[in-house]
């Protein structure tokens, strides 16, 4: 997500409705890292690139339905996929995408993620409702996730490690993914650190 931040940024001071993509997890070969992240809004524009032409595509549809449905989704994309809607990874591997419309205490949560400076965030969304959360060491805002996901998602943060995890709380589990965000106070390294989230992983 960091790689469109400036863009979302623009739309949440716009009050731009949204839906946001992002890679959750990648097997094999893939053109994007976990965590990359394709945005469209209401009026169709759309910014970022989870793949290649041909599963952005897609992944822009499914921002759409999400849009007009209000539901977040995961969807698999990879080359042996038969289904008639699944289109083919452009480097052959397979990668997950979840998507959800970005909206009240969901936007909140985004919001701070993007704007925190000099500090350590995790962004956590419940990958079958949606429902995000901005957390730090010390802190959480915007959705209320179970207590062990919390203290799941603070260890992940403070290793620096994004990821999904399935968490047990209570008599239920909770399916997250978490991604946190790590920036150096060095304005170079930070430069650097984003164009390396733009290489491709697995070739």
């Amino acid at each position: 997500m960091r790689d469109i931040a400036a863009q979302l940024l623009e739309w949440h001071g716009a009050g731009t409705d949204y839906a946001l993509a992002s890679v959750i997890e990648v097997s094999g070969s893939a053109p994007r890292p976990i965590g990359s992240a394709l945005a469209v809004s209401a009026d169709g524009t759309f910014i970022g690139t989870v793949s290649g032409v041909t599963v952005d595509g897609a992944v822009r549809e499914l921002c759409r339905e999400s849009l007009r449905t209000g539901r977040a989704v995961r969807e698999t994309f990879g080359h042996s996929d038969s289904d008639a809607f699944t289109a083919e990874s452009d480097c052959g591997g397979t990668i997950q995408v979840f998507v959800q419309s970005v909206t009240g205490l969901d936007r909140d949560a985004v919001d701070l993620v993007l704007r925190a400076e000099g500090e350590a965030v995790a962004l956590v969304r419940d990958l079958d409702s949606g429902a995000a959360m901005a957390l730090g060491a010390w802190w959480t805002a915007g959705a209320e996730l179970d207590e062990n996901v919390v203290a799941q998602a603070q260890t992940m943060l403070a290793d620096a490690v994004t990821g999904v995890r399935t968490i047990g709380c209570g008599d239920a589990q909770v399916t997250v993914f978490v991604e946190s965000h790590v920036r150096t106070r060095d304005s170079k390294l930070d430069a650097l650190l984003d164009a390396v989230y733009r290489l491709p992983v697995g070739l």
